[in-house]
């Protein structure tokens, strides 16, 4: 077997391939009962991380022949291993050896959760599945699936039964699984003609619709209307204080009005509260 320090040289070997890594972890010793068992303990008791390390490493191998399995999501093979050994890990630090389990038996649910949340993050630009029930509907409808083309109802109620859901369910999923992410603008190397497929060229400019355009002119112009009506209805004062509070620049002060108009800063301030209230009033009716 190999010593601690064999594998920690090991580790630092560079590995150029998916063939080399998988030859490395296929050289790594696996550990017999009694040995997961004591470096699960030391882990435990102690907090041992060479023993943690150790267990990882013994268990490569087998995250590597789970991750092969999921090929065919079209993600890279090398990410699919890098999240599994992050469940293995998990996996690691809550094995209770005092269960009589064995490691691997014990990790395959924490190898397969984190793949399974890597696929559904990165198969489709929109999310696929969302729910538990279409997560588990997801994975398992690929290997249900006897054909790669569309299924017929037969199928599709077969697989229905044995997954426990409506029929209508697994055909909403297979929709979704056999469709392809479009680029909203297109491609930069597609030509006019191919462009105008993009969903960006099928949408309403609702900012150049002439019946909102001419809908829009005229509120804004009522709008304007309303409010020069409702500052001509202000009695001077209010109406000065107004614009030199809001219109004017720089914009008078309550204090500096205040002197001007020989009252005080809390008069001006009512007075300029009571102008806007008017004037909305006037707006809103």
């Amino acid at each position: 077997m190999k010593t601690t320090d064999t594998l920690s040289a090991a580790l630092a070997a560079p590995v150029g391939s998916i063939e080399e890594y998988t030859r490395f972890v296929n050289a790594i010793p696996m550990l017999s009962e009694g040995e997961e068992a004591d470096l699960a303990r030391r882990y435990r008791r102690d907090g041992d991380l060479e023993a943690a390390r150790r267990l990882v490493m013994s268990h490569l191998r087998f995250v590597a022949h789970i991750a092969r399995g999921y090929a065919g999501y079209g993600l890279p093979h090398a990410d699919l291993i890098q999240e599994g050994n992050i469940g293995l890990m998990k996996a690691v630090k809550r094995y209770d050896p005092e269960q009589n389990v064995r490691l691997a038996s014990f990790a395959i649910h924490w190898i397969r959760a984190e793949i399974h949340e890597f696929v559904l993050r990165n198969w489709r630009i929109v999310k696929v599945a969302t729910t538990k029930a279409q997560r588990k509907l997801f994975f398992n409808l690929r290997s249900k699936r006897k054909q790669l083309g569309w299924m017929d109802r037969a199928e599709v109620e077969r697989i229905a039964d044995e997954l426990n859901v409506d029929p209508s369910v697994v055909t909403q999923m297979e929709g979704r699984m056999s469709g392809q992410d479009i680029a909203f603008d297109g491609y930069a190397d597609e030509d006019d003609d191919e462009g105008g497929f993009a969903p960006s060229s099928w949408l309403a400019d609702s900012a150049s619709d002439p019946a909102l355009l001419v809908e829009q002119s005229d509120s804004e112009r009522d709008s304007s209307q309303r409010l020069v009506e409702a500052l001509e209805a202000l009695d001077p004062r209010s109406r000065d204080i107004l614009q030199r509070r809001w219109l004017a620049e720089p914009k008078a002060t309550l204090h500096e009005l205040a002197a001007e108009y020989g009252v005080s800063a809390e008069r001006i301030r009512q007075i300029e509260a009571q102008a806007i209230k008017r004037l909305r009033g006037a707006l809103e009716a």
